[in-house]
């Protein structure tokens, strides 16, 4: 307990940072004091991140579902734009000074022309003589009162600092704009080809639609699975497998958001396994309900397809806290090992227990592939895999990087896709 306080005081001392940054930079050092514009700035950056607070929160805390929906957006997609103004400020730190520079050569540079520029010389003027001395001894320039002093380097600093916040402000605002776009368009299809050596003749050219990591919840909902059944069903695959983080929050708040999965069609049918974010949600109640949907849960089982491997499923490991966590040996203990299996397990770390049970290709997702650039860096620290097809020992894990998003409806980096696994026989 006290390292989890500990945890949480660095990361609230980290954010709290990071958004007087944020303020300083885009709010203060922009604006005059006292105005409209800087009294709007700091409003909005101490109310943002209490919306984003609640977003994070208003699930597990039990808020009802329109409130979750009303500060889902604003906060989740702060956290988005807050990463991204920060990197870019931070960048722009590096041209500040070169940017101040260069205006300072710019104004020397001008001076001597100003100096050689010629001066007009009045002409004498006639005073008479009852005017007293000491106003005809007063030079033009003396006469006149003093002009207002401008502050060059107040004035030059001020426009730095509007150059660079403001280009700041709108490489974020862009790049969370076009993230957000791709993750609302929907997903693309891809196809990767995967040869296995132990695949009869007759399953030669089997066709697998992986998605995984759907998230409905407040923000994406029915209109996102539809455009996942529709892209899955143009497909016309053998075989559907659903891999786990399908919703985020109860079949009470988005059972609606997901009929349409009822819909999806294979020769052979769809499979779901449990993600993480099921056993955040209510694992029982969505297995029970994706099951009155058509799909078929396979909670450490497996079946035998017709067309001559073994489909295994296997429970999340954050299953584990509620005694329903990965059992390899019932999902897959006693099967003929001279048919080629194809395993779905949501987190692709459980490959190194795939390896020691014989299987030919673990198909996974969780990752998102690390949905927010720089996150993939992150993602490769915890996962043996972030993305895409790799090998391990015999076995072969290909990662999804999702068809939706969590927290932030925003991709950078990190493109969702659906994908069809075209199995491939050695001896065709």
């Amino acid at each position: 307990m006290v390292a989890f306080l500990l945890v949480l005081v660095v990361v609230l001392a980290v954010l709290g940072g990071v958004h007087w940054y944020v303020w300083r930079r885009l709010v203060r050092d922009v604006t005059v004091a006292g105005g409209l514009p800087r009294r709007l700035g700091t409003v909005a950056v101490v109310a943002l991140p209490l919306f984003s607070l609640a977003a994070l929160t208003s699930s597990r805390a039990g808020a009802p579902f329109w409130f979750q929906q009303v500060v889902a957006w604003p906060g989740f997609l702060w956290l988005a734009l807050l990463l991204y103004v920060t990197l870019a400020l931070v960048v722009g730190e590096a041209v500040r000074p070169v940017l101040r520079a260069r205006l300072e050569r710019r104004a020397k540079a001008a001076v001597p022309a100003e100096v050689a520029a010629p001066v007009s010389v009045p002409e004498p003027v006639s005073v008479p003589d009852s005017v007293p001395d000491a106003v005809t001894t007063a030079s033009p320039a003396e006469a006149a009162p003093p002009a207002a002093e401008v502050p060059v380097d107040v004035s030059r600093r001020l426009f730095v600092s509007r150059v660079v916040g403001g280009s700041a402000a709108a490489v974020a605002l862009g790049t969370v704009g076009y993230g957000a776009y791709g993750v609302l368009r929907g997903p693309r299809v891809k196809r990767v080809t995967v040869p296995l050596a132990k695949l009869s003749r007759a399953a030669h050219g089997y066709r697998i639609a992986v998605v995984s990591d759907i998230h409905l919840g407040p923000i994406l909902g029915r209109a996102h699975s539809q455009r996942i059944v529709d892209a899955i069903n143009s497909t016309q695959p053998d075989l559907i497998a659903i891999v786990g983080d399908l919703v985020d929050g109860t079949v009470e708040n988005l059972g609606p958001a997901a009929e349409p999965l009822a819909r999806l069609r294979a020769r052979h049918g769809s499979y779901f396994v449990t993600g993480n974010h099921e056993y955040f949600s209510g694992a029982d109640a969505w297995v029970d309900h994706v099951r009155e949907l058509g799909l078929r849960p396979l909670r450490n089982e497996r079946v035998e397809i017709a067309a001559g491997f073994d489909l295994a499923g296997v429970d999340d490991v954050a299953g584990e806290s509620e005694g329903r966590g990965p059992d390899f040996g019932r999902a897959l203990g006693d099967r003929d090992r001279a048919r080629a299996a194809v395993l779905l397990a949501h987190q692709p770390i459980v490959i190194h227990d795939a390896v020691r049970n014989g299987v030919d290709l673990q198909l996974s997702g969780h990752t998102h592939g690390g949905q927010l650039w720089p996150g993939n860096y992150l993602a490769e620290l915890a996962n043996p895999t972030v993305a895409g097809l790799e090998q391990y020992g015999d076995t072969q894990l290909y990662v999804s990087r999702g068809a939706g998003a969590w927290g932030p409806p925003v991709r950078v980096g990190a493109p969702s896709d659906i994908t069809i696994v075209e199995l491939a026989s050695k001896q065709a």
